[in-house]
């Protein structure tokens, strides 16, 4: 529930099209679109003819020296989060950057560095996370009426075709950081990590089964977790009939989500185990609205926070979290042997890029613009 809060003034670094779906939140959250900044005249030019903004920049430093902003929506390539996030930081302004946050565990944490030393956080788009029902399951999961968690499913298998991949930055380990595992299924697993918690050890394979990129397009990784649950995590851009799934066994209830790039109740199933039937009445999510896990639910809990003073979601800590899964896959499925919570530091190869230098294929040999 949004709290009582003046309009914050925003600033969109980046107006590519998702972008967009951070001025639209904004938009409809009443916040004040203060400032763009983008290098390309005619894409700032096709983005402020759809959203009026006050002022236009060609780069982000000026724009963070010139206005008072109250957020940053980092919505540029990958490679680019990072700097960007800490002129952000040290203009004193909190960033909220699109995934993945950095290209490195060594990024994230030079970002924690900066934090630390300024005090102005950097936050992560996760917004599954804030989906009611996802919600409504972490809390359920708290509360003990589910019993321990048992056993995970989670596959995200899209489809991008080969063109998908002439757009220079991706499928590039240097500006995009990894392929589906870093890009695609990331907020997936990202929403199991949230609802299981801690993870102990992975163990992972990945391919480059058909698409014309340096980074895999299939990876899967098996995990362990903390409270001894058992997860598959599935992350694929070559699967013709697209969805997005998780599966949570747990001792008194399995919780199961399908959609694609977005849920809504509809999307959930909640089947009680033999004896726990009682337990379907605690699912029910009622008769009041029913928002898709876009971009609007997470925009609207920062903004919220940053006007009561409180720490907004999602952290770097809690970010850093999830990137460590992915650079565990990556570095367990080039080494062919699983990955320890935690051992991926210092001189660890993985720890400074995803792909360690231990990608098994040959790269694509083109030159990128």
């Amino acid at each position: 529930m949004t709290v009582s809060r003046p309009p914050l003034r925003c600033g969109i670094v980046g107006t590519g099209g998702i972008a967009h779906a951070h001025a639209h939140a904004l938009t409809e959250l009443g916040a004040e679109l203060a400032a763009v900044a983008e290098i390309d005249p005619a894409r700032a030019a096709a983005f402020t003819g759809r959203f009026p903004v006050p002022a236009v920049y060609g780069d982000a430093a000026t724009m963070l020296e010139q206005e008072r902003l109250d957020l940053a929506h980092i919505c540029t390539p990958p490679g680019t989060h990072v700097p960007l996030a800490i002129a952000s930081m040290r203009a004193g302004v909190p960033a909220l950057v699109e995934k993945p946050t950095a290209l490195s565990l060594a990024e994230m944490d030079e970002l924690a560095e900066v934090e630390a030393e300024t005090g102005v956080p950097v936050l992560t788009v996760f917004q599954h996370r804030y989906g009611p029902a996802a919600i409504r399951l972490r809390r359920l999961l708290a509360s003990g009426a589910l019993g321990r968690p048992l056993v995970a499913t989670c596959e995200t298998l899209w489809y991008r075709d080969d063109a998908y991949f002439d757009v220079p930055w991706r499928g590039r380990w240097e500006v995009e950081g990894g392929g589906p595992t870093m890009g695609h299924g990331i907020h997936q697993f990202d929403l199991l990590l949230s609802i299981l918690g801690p993870w102990t050890e992975v163990t992972a394979f990945a391919g480059r089964l058909s698409r014309p990129t340096d980074t895999e397009d299939v990876s899967m990784a098996l995990a362990r977790f903390d409270n001894g649950a058992l997860a598959t995590v599935v992350n694929s851009v070559v699967s013709p009939r697209e969805t997005s799934r998780l599966r949570f066994d747990f001792e008194h209830a399995t919780v199961e989500l399908e959609h694609l790039y977005g849920y809504q109740e509809g999307n959930w199933r909640f089947t009680p185990a033999p004896g726990h039937e009682d337990l379907a009445g605690l699912w029910d999510g009622g008769e009041g609205p029913d928002p898709e896990s876009g971009h609007r639910l997470q925009i609207e809990a920062v903004l919220d926070a940053i006007a009561a003073g409180t720490e907004p979601g999602v952290s770097l800590a809690e970010a850093r979290r999830t990137l460590e899964f992915a650079a565990a896959t990556y570095a367990s499925a080039f080494q062919g042997r699983p990955v320890a919570a935690g051992e991926i530091t210092g001189p660890d190869p993985f720890n400074r890029s995803m792909d360690g230098g231990a990608v098994p294929w040959a790269p694509i040999k083109e030159t990128i613009a």
